[in-house]
């Protein structure tokens, strides 16, 4: 059985999944998809098809200027471990640039819209929310707009306009970000990072060409709570969880990914998602990100602490 299997295989025991589900590769639960508008934005709402149980709800803030469809494959993998995953596409003007700029501010209009959807009648996920867990992903640029929303921080480029504390939602439980670090841009220490309340992971390729393993690592060290992890994905690149390396639009990563791409999102996601529903309080999925997964799972390393 594949590591990826028997992680499914022991989290069947789990919020009432059954093996036969648990065995669907690469998913837990199938998935569903539909538009809406969260906020002023068009986006793609991931779930699970076939669940009755309250979903939390996980908030995508994507990599500049990459669009939302590069990221169904990591929506739907993540949505499947149990999860409303939200992906807009955030159009602002960013110092005279207009583009896909996330901010760190999309965590208030994805809490008001869970609270709408999870009450309106006609919305295939009525009465299915949990409206009062949010946890965040983000890729590049949209993860390090979390990092600001994870403590509080309205800062450009990241976010204008708002004062201390008000970008982040009282339902923010946790957070996963893939390629993200807060090293400056021409050098320097990471900053210390306050993510009291809130345990974080950073998912960092291994060959990623943009936003470097060792910048990753600073801001690892960076996180001033627990729990923490650095989850390294052997052999993938800045574009490991889009559908398609060096999305349209977007500024290309030269780094060749040596990780064949479908595994490269399904690995990246899985640890994410695990790590946030251990975050939120599963055993099943905290024993495999904290005690095992890394055992079996070739394609990553992982340090943490908790």
């Amino acid at each position: 059985m594949t590591a990826f299997l028997l992680g499914l295989a022991l989290l069947a025991g789990s919020g009432g999944l059954t093996r036969a589900e648990a065995a669907e590769s690469p998913t837990v639960y199938p998935t569903a998809a539909y538009a809406t508008t969260v906020g002023q934005d068009p986006a793609d709402i991931y779930y699970p098809a076939t669940t009755t149980r309250r979903l939390p709800v996980a908030l995508l803030l994507q990599g500049a200027n990459v669009d939302k469809s590069a990221y169904e494959g990591y929506a739907r993998t993540v949505a499947a471990f149990g999860f409303v995953v939200v992906v807009p596409n955030h159009t602002r003007t960013l110092y005279g640039v207009p583009g896909l700029w996330a901010s760190s501010d999309e965590g208030l209009a994805a809490v008001t819209w869970a609270a709408a959807e999870n009450a309106d009648a006609d919305s295939p996920l009525a009465g299915r929310i949990d409206a009062d867990t949010l946890v965040l992903l983000g890729h590049s640029f949209g993860g390090a707009a979390g990092l600001g929303t994870v403590q509080g921080q309205c800062v450009p480029p990241f976010c204008f306009g708002l004062p201390a504390g008000a970008v982040k939602p009282v339902q923010l439980k946790a957070a996963a970000f893939f390629g993200t670090n807060n090293v400056p841009p021409g050098g320097g220490a990471a900053p210390a990072v306050d993510n009291t309340g809130v345990p974080l992971a950073l998912v960092q390729g291994s060959v990623d060409g943009v936003a470097a393993p060792a910048a990753a690592q600073a801001t690892y060290e960076a996180l001033t709570a627990t729990p923490k992890a650095l989850v390294t994905v052997t052999g993938a690149n800045h574009y490991g969880i889009t559908d398609a390396q060096n999305p349209p639009g977007a500024l290309p990563d030269a780094s060749v990914q040596t990780l064949d791409q479908t595994e490269s999102i399904r690995t990246s996601a899985r640890w994410s998602a695990l790590f946030l529903r251990a975050s939120l309080g599963d055993a099943l999925a905290a024993a495999y990100v904290r005690q095992w997964g890394d055992g079996v799972d070739n394609a990553v390393t992982v340090q943490q602490a908790y």
